[in-house]
């Protein structure tokens, strides 16, 4: 009984520190919202009546929530899903022992044109949709009254974009309170100007905001900790800080034989900045460090910690599949990792800043990541895209990226636009309107004292060597690129001599005489291959070629709006995947490859319109399953033993089926059939894979693999009997109560074997027990109009998914599932604090 009162006693001592000692709160604001969709002009008034509005947990994607239609003005292109105008309020009380605290709220993004209120006092806007901002809320919080947020989205202006973007305050919300003297928004900057495996030289850059009215001295510490929590080293200083100011104290810091980051080891120290008053701790905050260096050479590519490495990435959009925008940290994870297990270790954010979730992931899970900030500048793509705001908002909204992002060792280059118009002269000052115009040419007035003449440059190009100056005044130590489908010298962009890197996207035909004519120039891959692809459909032959559509511009259609996945289909302007890596592979001075796309997409649905409504490019589909074009990156991309044969075996009888084969550490790969050998077949340098055309009979389709004549791997694919029971797999079966956490369980009918169906188009229909909900159900298919939110899917080319959600109590989830003709099936997941 002793011992249970001392435990009892450190146990409150230990959380009377911990109360006492957090003297900064970065809350999670996300929880009980209430939202209406529609408009209403009062709607931002502090007495203003939302009882009857819905109450929801954020982050929240109206748009995905509703069916597909080709009626919607965002059209097939923007995923042909209702836009419109959203409400949002929030209710919270401070109490009054925090009245002498400052208070901010954080949104990592709003699509888009948001305006916040708080207690009814406007307190600002920001057009861009993926940009993160903050509103200081000190001046009009009310301690222990009633206070209100009131924010406004606009989404109702479409088509505004050319992929889909999802619609509402999509991304996390946080409530920061700290003391008057405390680090500023993004105020700190960490960077290694010194690094070897010896010894790195850390430097750092605290911006201190002091709103007391008086002058404030303070003591900073710049404390370095290691990946368990360790101290390592610690350097302090003085400061004085201007009444109602900011201030700012350079310090320096040494590590003898640091851990380096690398896509291997992404090993994370981190900064505390810590602020003492009086010998009171009056603020904390942490700054990620990874410890590296890198370059890039013209002729050898890309090198990290001195070590050459190609870089094998992929380009990305924002959605999370039936998740819609609303981002979720488990589904951004789990598409990394079945992008790690691929051998992937690059991202690039196309095409906009990303959420600030990828980035700590991609920091603690080691990827090359090229941040990008704007698909269009002053000349739109769309009807009412972002170039109505470029002109006011371009400074502000890529300074506030740069500064958010630019303490994320992942990052490796800032990219500042793609596929801008601005690459060619039909754009100049004609066609702009004045307020364009004049914010181009005030700015060639300031390059004189730069020996550069901006009358020897387009305007266009001095619009170039603007946004770069604003990067490197930011962050002068990565360089700038841009994502360019103009690959000639002539170029706007090019020219104005502001890239330290060239981008190009696609024109592959360009890559291998490159320095001819951009001699001493490093070359990376922005964007390529395009090749389409949905998942478990096959064209045969398979060593034809589909290049849909004809052409960019003009409209294209079949009767079946899917495309093959043996890899020999693909735009005009893009290549097959493994012509793509080939030259990659090949060429030493391609520093490597950001391949489009990653994972299917909402939205943008070539080479097909409605009632397509998503893409075909994804090495993965809309759900996260792979297509077989995977397996040929895994081949390639890793030292794993790979074997992968396709396609499935439920054929006609005698139809002559292409089997193709990825494989890797292997000289050759027999095929059988039912037992009887078809023969040995193995790649050549410039192959990726080997293919069988075989006369389909019922039975085992095996491959072997084989290193020196000894056994690697077996695969057998089998002829499947009829339908007799339901699979349901979770990636996960226990998952955080924490009202985010995710489980992905996949959904599958069976024969009597056990075996999967890879054919089977069952409708399946979801029901959840427990401390959980659906949160959203898919099959990868691109031509499916029913809400994403929906609880039942047909399974498409044998497979769909289901994603369950927590939420906070601790417990269990039961997810059942019936169809015609089937026994119901479930499926236990456990939720643990």
């Amino acid at each position: 009984m002793k011992r249970y009162y001392i435990l009892l006693l450190i146990s409150t001592i230990l959380l009377s520190c911990t109360t006492q000692d957090k003297v900064r709160d970065t809350a999670d604001f996300t929880d009980n919202w209430k939202f209406c969709m529609g408009d209403d002009s009062l709607a931002y008034n502090i007495q203003y009546d939302d009882s009857k509005w819905r109450t929801l947990n954020l982050p929240h994607d109206w748009s995905i929530e509703a069916d597909f239609s080709s009626d919607n003005p965002a059209t097939p292109g923007g995923g042909a899903l209702p836009g419109g105008i959203g409400w949002y309020r929030k209710e919270f009380t401070v109490g009054k022992s925090k009245e002498d605290k400052n208070f901010y709220i954080d949104f990592d993004g709003i699509y888009w044109n948001s305006k916040v209120w708080i207690n009814g006092h406007f307190l600002g806007e920001r057009p861009n949709g993926y940009i993160s901002f903050r509103y200081d809320l000190t001046p009009y919080i009310k301690p222990e009254e009633k206070n209100v947020i009131a924010v406004r989205v606009d989404n109702s202006q479409q088509p505004n974009s050319r992929w889909y973007s999802g619609s509402g305050i999509y991304r996390n919300v946080w409530l920061v309170t700290v003391n008057p003297v405390h680090v500023d928004h993004w105020g700190t900057y960490v960077t290694t100007p010194v690094v070897s495996e010896q010894k790195a030289e850390i430097k750092i850059i605290s911006n201190i905001r002091n709103t007391e009215p008086t002058s404030q001295n303070a003591d900073i510490y710049s404390i370095l900790v290691d990946a368990k929590g360790r101290e390592i080293t610690q350097t302090n200083g003085k400061l004085k800080i201007d009444a109602q100011a900011n201030g700012e104290i350079e310090q320096s810091i040494s590590i003898e034989k640091p851990v380096l980051w690398s896509v291997e080891n992404p090993y994370l120290y981190k900064i505390i900045t810590q602020i003492k008053q009086n010998d009171k701790i009056v603020d904390e905050y942490e700054t990620p460090l990874g410890i590296r260096y890198f370059s890039f050479d013209a002729e050898k590519g890309f090198f990290l910690n001195g070590k050459s490495v190609k870089i094998k990435g992929v380009c990305n959009h924002h959605d999370l599949g039936c998740l819609g925008a609303a981002v979720n940290t488990r589904a951004i994870e789990r598409q990394l990792e079945m992008l790690k297990e691929m051998g992937c270790n690059g991202i690039r954010t196309a095409h906009n800043p990303p959420a600030p979730e990828l980035l700590d992931l991609c920091d603690k899970m080691g990827f090359i990541v090229m941040d990008e900030t704007f698909d269009m500048w002053r000349k739109k793509k769309s009807p009412y895209d972002y170039s109505q705001y470029f002109p006011e908002w371009h400074e502000k909204d890529l300074t506030d990226l740069i500064l958010r992002d630019r303490n994320h060792p992942s990052i490796f280059m800032w990219c500042i636009g793609n596929e801008v118009l601005e690459q060619w002269s039909h754009i100049d000052a004609d066609t702009l309107d004045l307020q364009q115009a004049n914010m181009v040419l005030n700015f060639a007035n300031t390059l004189d004292k730069k020996n550069v003449k901006p009358k020897e440059l387009h305007i266009n190009s001095l619009l170039t060597v603007k946004l770069a100056d604003i990067v490197r005044k930011i962050d002068p130590t990565r360089p700038i690129i841009t994502g360019n489908n103009e690959t000639e010298p002539s170029n706007h962009i090019f020219r104005s001599g502001a890239m330290d890197i060239i981008g190009f996207n696609y024109h592959e035909y360009n890559w291998t005489d490159f320095h001819e004519k951009f001699p001493n120039q490093s070359l990376i891959i922005t964007e390529s291959t395009s090749a389409l692809m949905s998942r478990g459909y096959y064209q045969m032959p398979s060593d034809s070629m589909s290049i849909w559509p004809e052409r960019w511009d003009k409209p294209f259609d079949r009767p079946v709006h899917h495309c093959s996945s043996y890899d020999n289909c693909h735009v005009p302007w893009g290549t097959t995947h493994e012509d793509t890596w080939r030259l990659v592979k090949k060429y030493d001075h391609i520093s490597g490859v950001y391949l489009w796309t990653g994972f299917d997409y909402l939205g943008e649905p070539t080479p097909f319109w409605w009632p397509s409504r998503s893409s075909y490019f994804g090495i993965m589909d809309l759900a996260g399953f792979p297509k077989d074009i995977y397996y040929m990156y895994q081949s390639e991309w890793t030292d794993k033993d790979v074997l992968h044969i396709f396609p499935h075996w439920n054929w006609q009888e005698g139809q002559d089926i292409d089997v193709w084969a990825y494989y890797n550490n292997a000289d050759e790969v027999e095929l059988f059939l039912n037992g009887k050998s078809l023969g040995k077949k193995s790649k050549t340098d410039d192959q990726f894979h080997v293919f069988w055309r075989v006369p389909y009979k019922k039975g085992t389709l095996k491959a072997i693999s084989y290193k020196n004549g000894r056994e690697v791997m077996t695969k057998e694919v089998k002829t499947t009997g009829e339908a007799v029971s339901i699979r349901l797999t979770a990636d996960r079966q226990t998952i955080k109560a924490d009202g985010k956490d995710l489980s992905f369980v996949t959904v599958e009918v069976l024969d009597a074997e056990g075996n999967a169906i890879p054919v089977a188009d069952n409708l399946i229909d979801f029901s959840i027990e427990g401390n959980g909900f659906i949160a959203g159900t898919d099959n990868g298919d691109p031509t499916n109009s029913n809400s994403l939110k929906k609880p039942s899917r047909k399974l498409f080319n044998g497979k769909a998914l289901v994603v369950v959600q927590s939420n906070k109590n601790s417990g269990k989830i039961i997810l059942k599932a019936k169809s015609d003709g089937f026994e119901d099936v479930s499926i236990e997941i456990k939720t643990s604090k």
